[in-house]
């Protein structure tokens, strides 16, 4: 399904910084009504508030609050198009004497986090007609040993947005999978990825992909990579009815 983000509401958690920063001011500069920015921390939204004014509104959110994001559903009921781009994630092995409680904490963001934006906003978006957007990452599709915990808790993640896309697509939500390589973020930098590619190339290909009705979006140049090389798997096996 096709969805323009002209003169349409977003909002998009994470939105203070990186790529939740620039999924923002990309959907602004392409015509969207309103973005809710959804930060943890209200403070840190200044510099968007004051360059975009009343077309941003900033509101508490905690993916990892249950509370808290039921009430961010019950504060955001004119969402079209829901971004979910917060999540955590840093360099963890399979080994490590702290592995199982780093993948406990990855998982209650990355996954869990998904679990309760999208049965928050599952009633919205199906009256609104509208999408949601699920940052996962091309470590969602291949264990990068380095960031092993990590890895499995986007695998996770990308398994639940396939469910949202039987779910919640048979009732007319957009589903879109997002699957970046190394992006020049500061979790890009702590990951060990010092010439990450632009955020930019994420929001500017999540607009386009949107209007195009697709499920995955491998955006950057080492994401298309894998596009390739998986992309006979996902049409005949992710994506086959």
């Amino acid at each position: 399904m096709s969805i323009s983000i002209e003169n349409k509401v977003a909002l998009v958690t994470g939105a203070n910084r990186g790529i939740g920063k620039a999924i923002v001011e990309s959907f602004l500069n392409k015509g969207a009504k309103k973005v809710y920015l959804a930060v943890r921390n209200i403070q840190s939204t200044k510099e968007l508030e004051e360059k975009y004014g009343d077309s941003v509104v900033t509101v508490h959110a905690d993916l990892a609050d249950k509370n808290s994001i039921i009430k961010l559903a019950e504060t955001a009921v004119d969402v079209d198009v829901l971004v979910n781009n917060a999540g955590v994630g840093k360099p963890y092995a399979t080994i490590g004497k702290d592995a199982e409680a780093d993948f406990a904490e990855q998982l209650e963001v990355n996954a869990y986090g998904l679990l309760r934006i999208a049965n928050a906003f599952a009633d919205t978006l199906i009256k609104n007609k509208g999408a949601l957007v699920q940052l996962n990452s091309v470590a969602s599709i291949k264990n990068f040993a380095p960031l092993s915990t990590y890895s499995a808790s986007k695998a996770a993640a990308y398994s639940l947005t396939q469910g949202l896309r039987s779910d919640l697509g048979a009732k007319g939500v957009t589903i879109l999978s997002v699957h970046p390589g190394p992006i020049a973020t500061d979790m890009g930098v702590a990951a060990g990825f010092s010439d990450g590619a632009s955020p930019s190339l994420v929001a500017d290909g999540i607009v386009s992909s949107l209007k195009n009705g697709d499920f995955h979006l491998f955006p950057d140049p080492m994401a298309k990579q894998f596009e390739s090389a998986y992309s006979g798997y996902a049409e005949n096996v992710v994506l086959a009815e």
